[in-house]
């Protein structure tokens, strides 16, 4: 490990197999030292889960030639817990989490493993940014992906650094780079996901419920990551972990408790 070049710990939330974290680990490897951390299965909306009452197990493995990668039996912040305490030299320089298989805009960003791995690495004071493809396919097309996860990973490093406490939501619409019409800094979209709980039987005559749904954008503003990613725009939200709400506190000073 030479300490010359910058430290890069690399995780996502549908595990080390999956196409997207491939693509992350060649998008940024020319730029430092990476090491890959990363859930053994998938470990999608798990949000900032982390393993309290269970065992973790942790594995390396040899599948990124001679880049250093560890499976963990545990959720995304898990990882990015067990990178920084037990598996990596000194705290990393950059912490990369994605390429997510679909959407961590708007509201989703509360309930991403992705985006919770990123979010962790801000609160230990390391530049973070989660990046997110709005394509499922196993075989999506990462090519706009990589391009992004590249430069924004090169401005982090090069001293550009981002705010204490801050990470970056990063989503990059489906299509070819060619589609892709630019990039936005944006806020988080006023949106949420509608429920509803499908009443089922199993086999044995049980019932069990299978959560459906249907995600609402109620936002019309043209200043949001939903709005940039509807028009093919890359949409950069800056995420921070403090969730006060500070304009809320004149108001409840004012109760009589």
């Amino acid at each position: 490990m030479s300490e010359n070049r910058p430290l890069i710990l690399v995780t996502n939330d549908d595990s080390i197999y999956s196409k997207g974290i491939k693509s992350l680990v060649e998008a940024v490897s020319s730029l430092g030292e990476v090491i890959v951390v990363a859930p053994d299965s998938p470990q999608s909306g798990m949000g900032h889960a982390v393993t309290i009452h269970g065992i973790l197990r942790i594995n390396e493995e040899k599948i990124f030639g001679d880049i250093k990668a560890y499976t963990t039996s545990g959720t995304p912040v898990d990882c990015v817990k067990l990178a920084i305490s037990k598996v990596l030299p000194r705290k990393p320089d950059l912490l990369v989490s994605g390429i997510n298989h679909g959407s961590n805009s708007s509201i989703n960003v509360i309930y991403s493993g992705t985006m919770s791995a990123a979010v962790e690495g801000a609160v230990e004071g390391i530049p973070s940014v989660g990046f997110s493809l709005l394509d499922f396919s196993a075989d999506a097309d990462f090519r706009a992906s990589m391009k992004i996860a590249h430069d924004v990973a090169k401005q982090i490093l090069e001293d550009k650094g981002l705010p204490e406490g801050i990470c970056l939501n990063v989503n990059i619409p489906k299509g070819s780079p060619e589609e892709i019409k630019g990039v936005k800094i944006c806020r988080q979209a006023k949106a949420k996901w509608e429920e509803n709980f499908d009443n089922r039987i199993d086999p044995m005559g049980k019932p069990y419920f299978w959560m459906l749904g249907e995600f609402k954008n109620y936002d019309k503003g043209e200043d949001s990551d939903e709005f940039a990613l509807s028009h093919q725009f890359i949409s950069i939200v800056p995420v921070h972990y403090d969730l006060t709400a500070y304009h809320a506190i004149s108001h409840l000073q004012q109760w009589t408790l």
